[in-house]
């Protein structure tokens, strides 16, 4: 039976338009609305500070590595080493063309102060996505994160977002000929696809109803309708398409937020596994090769802080 090699698996975890939020207020901006986020689309992470990998190494890690990415930064939070104004104007100017930047900010008293703070970054360094003023009542900011995300086209190319399903991941059916056991290698909200261990006999685009399914220990049943095939590594890819009872595309209603809620997880683990990684060799390097003085910039007083 097929599976997806390390490599591949990489290579699909770094695809696809991502946003991060750089040290945001999480009682304005929770991480619960991530989930919500994907559930529009969007996939979306959190950076915070710690003392284990400087701010700034993170997000040359996040660029280097994320090749599309939107990155907003909450200016109001205080990062020792990091003068916002100062911070974002030299990423802008390093990586203009490369990646979107936008700013979050908690709600300003004075309308002139908006005015300044919106000229700077949207006129003088030319960020992309928008100045966002927080409102205190968080429930307010899901709509106004959203609808800029939504104009900067935040989902990428994709339609729904694609997880990478474990070894474990099966499904299966009852066709004429018996029962059809096969792999789940991936799933989104609309689709998956499969390696079977044999060859099926059910014709393109027909429904097949009632698969049982299991990704990653979440079980379920739906129709579903065969909409591609082709060859991979020598086996044969089956991609369908789930069919609801009202004819129409994904699951049903009461399968969806546990689907989404699978997909979130197994989507969030891989990245954050792969960016936990990538934050380890980088704070290596600052070990290895940061002066004193840089540390001491960065924050640090001393080699052990790392």
């Amino acid at each position: 039976m097929g599976t997806i090699d390390k490599e591949e698996q990489n290579e699909h975890i770094i695809e696809g338009r991502k946003t991060f939020f750089i040290v945001p207020d999480v009682t304005l901006l929770p991480e619960t609305y991530l989930e919500d986020f994907m559930a529009r689309g969007y996939e979306t992470y959190i950076i915070g500070d710690d003392r284990y990998c400087p701010l700034k190494a993170k997000i040359e890690v996040i660029i280097e590595t994320f090749t599309d990415s939107i990155l907003f930064f909450y200016i109001d939070s205080q990062v020792k080493g990091i003068k916002w104004e100062k911070y974002i104007k030299a990423l802008q100017e390093k990586y203009a063309g490369r990646i979107l930047i936008g700013v979050l900010y908690a709600k300003r008293q004075s309308e002139e102060e908006k005015a300044k703070l919106e000229k700077y970054y949207l006129f003088d360094v030319g960020i992309q996505c928008g100045c966002i003023s927080l409102e205190y009542q968080k429930t307010k900011n899901f709509a106004l994160i959203d609808k800029v995300m939504y104009a900067n086209q935040a989902c990428g190319r994709r339609k729904n977002i694609r997880a990478i399903c474990d070894t474990k991941s099966r499904v299966s059916f009852i066709s004429k000929h018996g029962q059809m056991k096969g792999s789940v290698l991936d799933i989104s909200m609309s689709h998956f696809s499969a390696i079977f261990d044999r060859t099926l006999d059910i014709q393109m685009y027909e429904k097949v109803p009632k698969m049982l399914i299991n990704i990653n220990g979440l079980h379920f049943a739906s129709d579903a309708i065969l909409v591609m095939q082709r060859k991979k590594n020598g086996v044969m890819l089956n991609v369908f398409v789930f069919s609801n009872s009202l004819g129409q595309q994904g699951v049903e209603s009461d399968i969806e937020p546990r689907l989404l809620e699978r997909i979130y997880q197994m989507t969030s683990d891989k990245a954050k596994s792969l960016m936990r990684y990538k934050f380890d060799e980088a704070r290596k390097d600052l070990k290895r090769y940061m002066s004193d003085d840089d540390l001491w910039e960065a924050g640090y007083t001393s080699y052990y802080d790392l």
